[in-house]
């Protein structure tokens, strides 16, 4: 087999693992996780393998540096003792390094373009067939997953998803390509449906910070090609009418009425706001080492000013929750991975979607709870990274022939 249909291999290899991760998010049983996280590991130590047999070149990126201090900052905190739940913070080490090495992996199979491509269409495509799935599902299941698994709730259940804003967010990282394709393809109009079709299924689960979301990434893509220069104004002003159009057409299918009802509500932000305060003054408690990877849901207790009876088990704010299991260090390390990565997004356009959920993780929690989740991000993101001119290679030296 040639070289470069290995590393095709690979990359198609890559969107399956990603896939297989969504399609099992719903598992509470933790093999569906196990065996994700142990086969995104495995991979990289192949990857190890292949280097130390056939030494070539390693892609660098300036997000891999913030990305890899967050696990040895957790590891930091387990031999200082500075954690409340051990337990939880070895398996937020574990998650993090998955998420290490699905960027790392990304990075280093899809350099070059053809890859690449084929990587991002095979996202591409699996996004929109789960977009159709879940709102089918949605109005048919009565809360089963794929129409036989109960998941407990009965309604705004997307496909695998059990919470409709991680649903949201998985769907924003995607619509961009869609989007992308549309403003430099020949011919557009089937992109533009696809555009339409996932933000119908965003309107249709009724999340409020997603479906603002999406519709403001149906405006912002088609604006930003044009000043980029990508494209004239003309085409701009034809793709953004198409994306508007199209958008408008399948969400009048799915309907409206029930997301607009929540944006109607009297204080939307009023629970958020108090578990946001409570953690804020977590932070002050621990502003250096955190209390632990992992163990928001286990210090929030003793700070909360929101106490429903239930079990609060995230912060609905991913940056907070950050800065309280890992202080000003860990929010810090995702501070320059967002700015860095935002700056790649502006070159690439379709990145602009890991914008977006680091923006809704302002008032949500994208990357808590369902670590393929985040996993799927971190690898869009290392493909965001090989997207762009590598500046600087370590090159792993040949063995001496003679030795």
């Amino acid at each position: 087999m040639k070289r470069n249909e290995r590393v095709l291999d690979g990359a198609m290899g890559l969107a399956a693992l990603l896939a297989y991760g969504i399609l099992t998010l719903w598992v509470a049983d933790r093999w569906a996780l196990a065996l994700y996280q142990a086969a995104a590991l495995g991979a990289c130590a192949a990857f190890g393998v292949w280097m130390a047999v056939r030494p070539t070149r390693v892609a660098w990126s300036a997000l891999l540096i913030p990305l890899a201090l967050i696990p040895i900052w957790g590891l930091a905190q387990l031999a200082a003792g500075r954690t409340i739940y051990r337990a939880e913070t070895w398996n937020s080490v574990l998650n993090w390094t998955v998420n290490l090495a699905s960027f790392f992996l990304a990075l280093q199979i899809l350099r070059e373009p053809r890859r690449r491509q084929r990587f991002l269409d095979c996202l591409l495509y699996f996004g929109v067939a789960v977009s159709i799935l879940s709102t089918v599902q949605m109005f048919t299941s009565e809360g089963r997953i794929f129409w036989l698994f109960p998941s407990g709730y009965s309604d705004f259940v997307m496909g695998p998803f059990i919470y409709q804003n991680q649903y949201a967010a998985f769907i924003e990282t995607i619509l961009p390509l869609a989007l992308y394709r549309g403003v430099t393809h020949k011919k557009p109009f089937g992109y533009w449906a696809m555009a339409g079709v996932m933000v119908a299924s965003v309107v249709a689960s009724a999340s409020r910070t997603g479906t603002l979301l999406v519709l403001l990434e149906v405006l912002v893509i088609p604006l930003l090609a044009s000043v980029r220069g990508l494209i004239p104004g003309r085409t701009a002003a034809l793709a953004l009418g198409s994306g508007i159009m199209l958008s408008a057409v399948f969400i009048t299918v799915v309907g409206w009425g029930v997301v607009w009802q929540r944006f109607q509500l009297a204080d939307p932000y009023g629970v958020r706001r108090d578990m946001l305060r409570s953690s804020v003054q977590m932070v002050q408690e621990r502003p250096v080492m955190g209390f632990g990877l992992g163990t928001w849901a286990t210090a929030y207790p003793a700070f909360a000013l929101y106490d429903d009876g239930l079990y609060a088990n995230q912060a609905h704010n991913d940056w907070a929750q950050w800065g309280v299991e890992g202080g000003l260090p860990l929010l810090a390390a995702m501070a320059v991975f967002a700015l860095l990565l935002a700056r790649m997004a502006w070159t690439s356009l379709w990145g602009v979607g890991l914008v977006s959920l680091l923006l809704h993780s302002l008032v949500d929690y994208p990357m808590q709870q369902r670590p393929a989740l985040a996993g799927w991000f971190f690898a869009m993101a290392g493909a965001l990274a090989a997207a762009q001119v590598v500046k600087r290679i370590a090159v792993i030296p040949k063995p001496d022939s003679g030795s």
